[in-house]
């Protein structure tokens, strides 16, 4: 099986639980790992490259998916529109389209970078802040997806949303440094991101992708 993984943080605390869910040697050799930014990702799921993995939410409807996403309830801090040209970030699809669903002018910025930018006093329109400003709903930007072993991705999904996050000071250090931020900043970052596509999450999926019909 071969799992697509979306190179951000917010997907740390996924990464370090499936290692510790793949408890078994035949499991452990039998899974690879393609690792990218979302279009990408989105990419190498649509040309069956890889068997499941979290995807734009745009593009979810394509699939079959579990209740597992990227979720943000409020403001993320990674995902911005900043003063500039109009200008779509080539790593995202979803957050492209919230901009343009959103009316808003400017250089979209997402990711790791944008949290980054953030961090070190740059400003922008947060785009779930604004997403949540208009309709008072969280807003999901990746969702897990797959074209087999269906059952499998569905339980693994449920193991994670019952399980308390934990990551190893170890991780955090490294991680931390590997992307120039504090420890404190990459934890503070994480209590922003949701996971469970409860049923606001879905109800403003559905808005949103309704909305992207309206501008095209």
């Amino acid at each position: 099986m071969i799992f697509g993984s979306i190179s951000y943080l917010n997907l740390l605390p996924f990464q370090i639980f499936l290692k510790r869910y793949i408890k078994h040697a035949n499991m452990k050799m039998a899974l690879k790992y393609k690792r990218g930014v979302p279009s990408q990702i989105n990419r190498a799921l649509k040309k069956q490259h890889i068997n499941a993995g979290f995807i734009s939410s745009v593009e979810s409807p394509n699939y079959r998916c579990s209740n597992l996403g990227i979720i943000a309830n409020q403001a993320v801090h990674s995902v911005f529109i900043i003063q500039g040209e109009n200008r779509e970030d080539l790593e995202s699809a979803t957050s492209n389209q919230l901009a343009k669903v959103l009316n808003l002018q400017g250089k979209v910025l997402i990711g790791d970078k944008a949290l980054k930018y953030y961090l070190s006093g740059g400003e922008g329109i947060d785009l779930a802040q604004a997403w949540y400003q208009k309709h008072h709903l969280p807003f999901v930007f990746a969702r897990l997806c797959y074209n087999c072993q269906g059952e499998y991705i569905q339980r693994l999904s449920k193991a994670f949303l019952k399980s308390p996050i934990k990551i190893p000071q170890y991780i955090l250090k490294k991680e931390a440094k590997k992307r120039g931020i504090q420890p404190k900043e990459l934890l503070w970052y994480l209590e922003h991101i949701e996971y469970q596509l409860n049923h606001q999450a879905k109800r403003s999926l559905n808005k949103f992708l309704k909305e992207i019909q309206k501008v095209k």
